[in-house]
């Protein structure tokens, strides 16, 4: 079985990737953002209304066993990987079931650490070698999905 993959678009940086990966794999994609975005004729642009976790909701509600989300939202992943689908990161860290709590507990930390002031700045620049990550592990995810859903 080919697994959708859905993406979390609205900071997702590597969304080109993804249509060349779903392409040659025959992956259908979902993009879904809250805001219109440019996306190429041969992938489904659902647009969401404005909102926090809106876009998450969508789908959260549509991922089905053995699918793909392509998000940094920690919580996101985590419901992905509840409803038994795969979760990837733009930076091509796979989210798993053994590293989901710690992602989750960082997440927490992080968000308290704001609250007070402590932490500050983003993520790190994104660079060519993120790209070539991203690409090596929604392949291989693609192929174990392929395998696994038979």
């Amino acid at each position: 079985m080919t697994p959708t993959i859905f993406i979390d678009a609205d900071a997702c940086p590597v969304k080109e990737e993804v249509y060349k990966v779903a392409r040659r794999t025959g992956c259908p994609v979902h993009v879904v953002a809250n805001a219109f975005m440019r996306t190429p004729p041969d992938v489904e642009f659902v647009v969401v209304d404005a909102g926090p976790d809106i876009a998450d909701d969508w789908i959260a509600e549509r991922v089905q066993p053995g699918d793909i989300v392509i998000t940094n939202d920690v919580p996101l992943a985590d419901r992905t990987l509840k409803a038994k689908g795969y979760a990837l990161a733009g930076n091509g860290k796979t989210f798993s079931p053994s590293s989901i709590g710690v992602a989750m507990a960082q997440r927490e930390l992080m968000e308290h650490l704001r609250s007070f002031g402590e932490a500050s700045g983003g993520p790190k620049p994104f660079s060519q070698r993120d790209r070539q990550q991203f690409l090596n592990a929604l392949d291989a995810l693609v192929q174990k999905a392929k395998r696994e859903t038979r």
